[in-house]
């Protein structure tokens, strides 16, 4: 009974397969480069850096759990990051530029869904366009330029946003390194999670993933939900943009464009399906961790530049099959079926 119950719990709890993989992973960091992982400042700048790709990340579970794809959010960090750095340098409008830099992420991420859900464009399509307009449009209104936000740590936004509250109060030093920018991405991202597992809205979603039609038959508006979506999206990528600008006390017109691939990956070996109807946030922060985190490792390690990028494939390959295996018990049982049915080899008499 208590084994029985014991194997309940695990089976359930989220993201399990890539937590796994996460100690794994750390653990051997750890031996590799002791002077590196053995030390808080490694996982301070974690916390500094990780934040505008695990919101953008959390958007994308969203996204992809509904069947969809969004490859505009790059072009929306140029774009907002844009619309805050002028407003917040050239106007010294403070608070006014962050409500802008969000209200112009939503504004795009709402084009997007109006675009799906309405016009019927293919995600993928609408989003590709999309990412070519935003970024186009954020190198012409900057003329191609970048912004130094010089003296940006003086003001209350810096402070409230991305602050070291615990900087000059005599505490350890990585203590004083600790940013609030992780403090406000961990209350999103909890909040998007009750909004995945207990609210209706992300009921819809992983029904919409499953099946449009299905969906519409069940009473959902589809169209609405969609367009929902792609505005959460938006709006967290007009956040990450500001996140970014502030941290790096500069705007440059390209800031976006590592986030594509690296969003994407985390989604994926977290655990949600790129089929759309499963979903897991948890599996998805994890995730940005293992990505902040492998390059990091392998350097520190000893390994040159050349070998990052190939044992970075391998490593998201290895988990997204230990995730199929340990957390998709039909799969594993027809994988296994596959190999009691190959031909085995009898040497000849």
């Amino acid at each position: 009974m208590a084994r029985h119950l014991t194997a309940s719990l695990i089976a359930r709890l989220e993201g399990l397969p890539i937590m796994l993989v996460f100690v794994m992973l750390l653990a051997l960091f750890m031996y590799l480069a002791p002077q590196v992982f053995l030390q808080p400042f490694i996982y301070t700048t974690f916390l500094s850096t990780l934040p505008p790709l695990i919101l953008l990340a959390t958007g994308l579970t969203f996204v992809i759990g509904a069947g969809e794809i969004d490859l505009s959010f790059p072009a929306i960090i140029a774009f907002s990051g844009f619309v805050f750095a002028v407003l917040f340098k050239e106007y010294e409008l403070g608070w006014l530029a962050v409500a802008a830099g969000l209200a112009s992420g939503i504004l795009v991420g709402f084009i997007n869904g109006v675009l799906v859900a309405k016009i019927g464009i293919p995600s993928f399509m609408a989003t590709l366009a999309t990412q070519f307009f935003w970024a186009g449009m954020a190198t012409v209104l900057s003329g191609g330029k970048s912004y130094a936000l010089r003296g940006a740590e003086e003001s209350s936004v810096w402070r409230w946003i991305v602050g070291r509250p615990f900087s000059g109060t005599g505490a350890a030093i990585w203590i004083g390194q600790l940013p609030l920018q992780s403090l406000w991405t961990a209350v999103i991202v909890i909040w998007l999670w009750f909004i995945l597992n207990r609210h209706r809205f992300g009921e819809h979603v992983l029904f919409i993933g499953d099946s449009n039609n299905v969906s519409r038959v069940l009473g959902i508006d589809v169209d609405r939900e969609k367009i929902k979506l792609f505005t959460l999206m938006g709006g967290l990528a007009g956040a990450a943009a500001i996140m970014l600008t502030l941290e790096n006390k500069n705007y440059f017109g390209n800031q976006g464009q590592g986030y594509l691939l690296t969003a994407i990956a985390s989604v994926l070996i977290g655990g949600t399906s790129i089929f759309g109807g499963r979903a897991t946030i948890v599996g998805t922060v994890f995730g940005c961790f293992i990505i902040g985190m492998i390059e990091a490792g392998l350097v520190a390690a000893g390994l040159t530049g050349a070998w990052v990028r190939t044992i970075q494939g391998l490593v998201f390959l290895t988990a997204m099959i230990f995730y199929l295996y340990v957390d998709e018990p039909q799969r594993r049982a027809a994988f296994m079926a596959r190999l009691t049915r190959l031909p085995r080899f009898r040497p000849m008499r």
